[in-house]
């Protein structure tokens, strides 16, 4: 009864972070499935074919960082999160680069580095705050 209370007095659910850590999440989750490599034949490679996958598992233990209440277990998996969703599209870019052209990067892979620097904020921020 009191914490349904303290919900209704307006005190904020949850550690500082961890909001953002969930929109991380849901960028990176969404982002493993959409394509990651356009083509220049018009073919797409979606991110479950190559590391999307590896990235869809950083999200859900991401997922269980904007869970759980504990500050310093929410920022180490924020920073595995951001780690894998940064390294990962940018080792596929690097990659693709030594094959030469005929691709672009897809809408799957921008999702995913774009998650991972929103999971890397929201763990600096659950590290940081007091």
């Amino acid at each position: 009864m009191s914490s349904l209370a303290g919900a209704r007095a307006g005190r904020p659910l949850g550690l500082p972070g961890q909001r953002t850590l969930l929109v991380a999440v849901g960028l990176v989750g969404l982002g493993s499935f959409l394509p990651w490599i356009q083509l220049a034949v018009g073919v797409s490679v979606t991110g479950m074919q190559g590391a999307g996958l590896w990235t869809f598992y950083a999200a859900v233990l991401g997922l269980a960082g904007a869970l759980v209440r504990r500050r310093g277990a929410a920022a180490a998996q924020a920073a595995i999160l951001g780690v894998a969703a940064v390294g990962l599209p940018a080792w596929q870019v690097a990659r693709l680069l030594t094959l030469g052209g005929g691709w672009a990067p897809g809408v799957g892979l921008v999702l995913v580095a774009g998650g991972g620097i929103v999971a890397l904020r929201a763990g600096w921020r659950l590290a940081t705050a007091r």
